[in-house]
């Protein structure tokens, strides 16, 4: 019997699939908590497709539970008319998106394929992979863009060998309207941020999230789910809120400290001349690369790279001239 028992446990070893090991310390999200429900993932999935699936079994969730990012776990991953999706939620502007999720989406392969051999003659047929990013930060966006992974290449030439291409939909109320249109439960969670962020500016962070707690259950905005949850709901939107606060603050102490770093690598960035070229005091290498980056993608405004990267138009223009 002692050896059955041995026999069945090396069995179960042979099959375990290698993830990164869990942080316990991480902190939920209430778009991922509320997201998780498979109805209302099927009703965004549906929103963002233009799909009308009807059956939440349809969905086959994948997504990495050991998988946690920056102290949070944010991700959802699923396969649903062998296709793959990852959706990820973001309060804050992150350009490293694209390079996250495939580290992400390398995993989810492995995981995929861990019974099958890559060294056969057969070809592995994998589900395509589609990146999906949910923004609802402060910071001003257009209703829809794309970063990609080979922003990030360096002195790259031709067509890139690799690319990963995340689009970002901005959930913020007043955004996507066809979007919030097709999932209730979408446009009722920007409802429920836009009034936590109404009440955090006039009164404490906890009283903030409460009172919007309160006031969306009273008015029938997501009133199930937070009268079901309140408790962790307000802990989750007081940590999220106070996250981006935050990072906030580290970009504006890094942007009012990197003056001296711009004029130190003026020869990287196109403005040897520092201030002569224009810019005032608090310019940061970091805004001037966004900057940079966008007008390469020729895909944005002056109007809107300036609001982006927190240049004023002129800069953004001074760096058009340069690039």
């Amino acid at each position: 019997m002692a050896k059955q028992k041995r026999k069945l446990q090396n069995t179960k070893k042979t099959f375990t699939v290698k993830v990164p090991a869990a942080n316990r310390n991480y902190k939920d999200t209430v778009f991922r908590m509320l997201f998780s429900n498979r109805k209302n993932l099927l009703s965004l999935y549906n929103a963002v497709n233009q799909r009308d699936y009807k059956n939440p079994d349809d969905l086959e969730i994948v997504t990495l539970e050991n998988a946690i990012y920056m102290g949070m776990k944010n991700d959802l991953a699923f396969i649903i008319d062998t296709n793959l999706y990852l959706y990820e939620h973001q309060s804050t502007y992150n350009p490293n998106i694209p390079l996250r999720d495939l580290f992400y989406i390398s995993n989810e392969y492995q995981k995929l394929v861990d019974k099958k051999s890559l060294y056969s003659s057969t070809l592995q047929k994998i589900p395509a992979p589609n990146f999906i990013e949910f923004y609802n930060g402060s910071t001003i966006l257009s209703d829809c863009t794309e970063l990609k992974l080979s922003s990030a290449f360096e002195n790259l030439s031709g067509e890139p060998k690799l690319e990963l291409t995340v689009t970002v939909l901005n959930v913020n109320e007043g955004h996507n309207a066809e979007l919030m249109q097709h999932c209730s439960t979408l446009k009722e969670y920007a409802q429920y941020v836009a009034r936590v962020r109404h009440y955090a500016a006039n009164m404490s962070l906890n009283q903030a999230v409460e009172c919007a707690v309160d006031e969306c259950i009273k008015e029938g905005i997501l009133a199930e789910f937070l009268s079901k949850n309140r408790a962790e709901v307000i802990s989750m939107s007081i940590f999220e809120y106070d996250k981006e606060l935050e990072e906030k603050k580290l970009r504006k102490a890094e942007y009012e400290a990197g003056f001296s770093d711009v004029e130190k690598s003026g020869h990287e960035t196109g403005f040897s001349e520092g201030r002569e070229s224009g810019f005032s005091e608090g310019q940061n290498h970091a805004a001037i690369e966004t900057a940079r980056r966008m007008l390469q993608s020729n895909k944005f405004t002056i109007e809107e790279i300036a609001k982006f990267s927190g240049l004023s138009q002129q800069e953004v223009e001074t760096i058009s001239s340069d690039t």
